[in-house]
């Protein structure tokens, strides 16, 4: 599941998508800190997506003691993850694939950060509930990814163009990148992102980070 939000190959994904990510290493920490709300010392947390091992670092960094199951269907962004996690990767196991055939865990936790926007609505239901499956009960999840109203689209992603544009990438890259969002991703509004929490067995949904086009959510098992 874990690729790029733009076009591009898994080199230099981490640069790549903190320039598009507003606020991206701040909802990385976040993340980190409404997992401990709820989860115990000894944690074993199940990142989604962790591909190219950003929130994976951040949250190993964060709590030394944790264990973590890292899922993403690329080796490719698996290897990076190892590389960006250095030392910390011996406290993560790594699994290529998807959720329907992932470890069962059971987590105190789970995550799925910039990846659920590449999923159809009825893939990305089936998803929620396999990684609900895998949770003890009262788990805690935190899913952020593009949602947006398609009514405003063009003014939400003009918007990100924008702050695209302050970190230098050119605005002829910039444009295209948009139209393959316009015409590649399924995003759903906000409105349906929580609808589907709801449906996959989560309650207590609450936003805790907006930035443009990205939110983001925690919520747990029910």
């Amino acid at each position: 599941m874990s690729a790029s939000i733009i076009p591009g190959s898994a080199g230099g994904y981490a640069e790549r998508v903190a320039r598009h990510v507003p606020g991206l290493s701040d909802m990385h920490r976040m993340t980190a800190l409404l997992l401990q709300e709820q989860a115990p010392e000894d944690a074993h947390v199940l990142i989604v997506g962790a591909g190219g091992g950003l929130e994976l670092k951040a949250i190993a960094d964060a709590k030394p003691e944790w264990r973590f199951t890292g899922v993403d269907p690329s080796t490719e962004m698996l290897d990076q993850a190892r590389n960006t996690l250095s030392t910390a990767a011996d406290r993560v196991r790594f699994h290529q694939g998807y959720m329907d055939d992932a470890p069962y865990g059971p987590y105190d936790g789970a995550t799925c950060l910039l990846t659920l926007h590449f999923l159809e609505a009825e893939d990305r239901l089936r998803t929620l509930i396999e990684i609900r499956r895998r949770l003890k009960p009262g788990g805690v999840f935190v899913a952020a990814h593009h949602s947006f109203s398609k009514e405003r689209q063009d003014t939400w992603l003009a918007r990100n163009v924008a702050f695209i544009g302050t970190s230098g990438i050119p605005s002829e890259q910039v444009a295209k990148n948009i139209e393959a969002m316009k015409s590649g991703l399924p995003v759903l509004s906000p409105a349906e992102d929580v609808e589907l929490l709801r449906q996959a067995g989560f309650c207590d949904v609450e936003l805790f980070y907006a930035a443009f086009t990205f939110k983001g959510w925690v919520c747990r098992k029910a």
